[in-house]
């Protein structure tokens, strides 16, 4: 369970981090609205890897949407555009 703390307890900043967990987040507030996140390396890495692998696929979707509207091309016409061979 995330704890969710005012930002004005960042005084005490070392007794916040303390909450800070891999699976434990702590939001911060801002006049009572939703303002910041603390969370490890780990966490945020996880979150780059997640991110990335999702516009991966995405990339692959419209690259396949496009192929099967526009053709496929072959192996050899592949290696031929990527200068694999002549």
């Amino acid at each position: 369970m995330p704890s969710i703390m005012p930002i004005s307890d960042l005084r005490n900043y070392s007794e916040v981090l303390k909450e800070v967990d891999k699976m434990n987040r702590v939001y911060l507030t801002r006049n009572g609205h939703g303002a910041y996140t603390i969370m490890t390396i780990a966490e945020a890495d996880e979150l780059d890897r997640l991110r990335a692998a999702r516009a991966l696929a995405t990339d692959l979707r419209r690259a396949e949407n496009r192929a099967n509207s526009e053709g496929w091309i072959d192996a050899d016409d592949f290696d031929r555009e990527m200068g694999i061979i002549d």
